[in-house]
């Protein structure tokens, strides 16, 4: 099994790097493979609403000047799915949105290509807005229909500079918590494919409230 982590701070080996990367250490620890793709420091444009990857069904967005398709075919073959992102302006990094309004579309309207993976979200702040975003990642989670592994508090962890969250015991504490959940998840489901039957999905339903 596999998890893909994505990394939507500009710094690559910042305060969500490490919450990603102790997470994962507890995956590696359960045999479970893990990889982070660094986004945040890539030219990532983002969604420009003209419905190409719904009319063409190709798993692609129609953008092709950057990463985003290499990278929905990544979550396609993963397992599970863990998000991380620094916060600014209470809210998901400029570039990690982008990104994440483009792959999950593409994936939700083409088979709901990530239903029943396992997903997770984190969150490094400075000071505030760390619930708002980790609340705003999990929206492209339930929107899946993925499995959500939980800590024991919100997937939070607090630093300003490099190496500063190295030093949140509870945050380190609520990361760790996370990968070990998650690994029991991700080898609960797969056990449980043999016995279970999975849910059949259901056509999208939109609606508007123009008569």
């Amino acid at each position: 099994m596999k998890v893909i982590a994505f990394n939507g701070s500009p710094r690559g080996n910042g305060n969500t790097h490490h919450a990603l990367k102790v997470v994962g250490e507890e995956l590696l620890k359960e045999g479970i493979e893990f990889e982070v793709i660094h986004v945040g420091n890539k030219p990532v444009r983002g969604c420009i609403a003209c419905m190409g990857c719904v009319k063409n069904q190709n798993e692609r967005c129609v953008i092709t000047t950057d990463e985003v398709n290499d990278w929905i075919q990544k979550m396609k073959e993963a397992d599970g799915i863990l998000l991380g992102s620094p916060v600014f302006y209470a809210g998901i990094a400029g570039t990690m949105k982008s990104f994440l309004d483009r792959a999950f579309f593409v994936t939700s309207v083409n088979q709901s290509m990530l239903r029943n993976k396992v997903g997770a979200t984190v969150v490094a702040v400075r000071r505030s807005g760390g619930v708002s975003t980790f609340d705003s990642l999990n929206h492209y989670i339930m929107y899946s229909e993925m499995v959500m592994a939980t800590s024991n508090y919100w997937n939070v962890t607090h630093g300003l500079q490099p190496k500063e969250a190295e030093k949140d015991d509870e945050g380190n504490q609520i990361m760790r918590i996370l990968g070990k959940n998650m690994a029991w998840l991700l080898k609960v489901l797969d056990a449980g494919k043999a016995h279970v039957k999975p849910v059949l999905p259901e056509a999208k339903t939109f609606t508007n409230f123009v008569r």
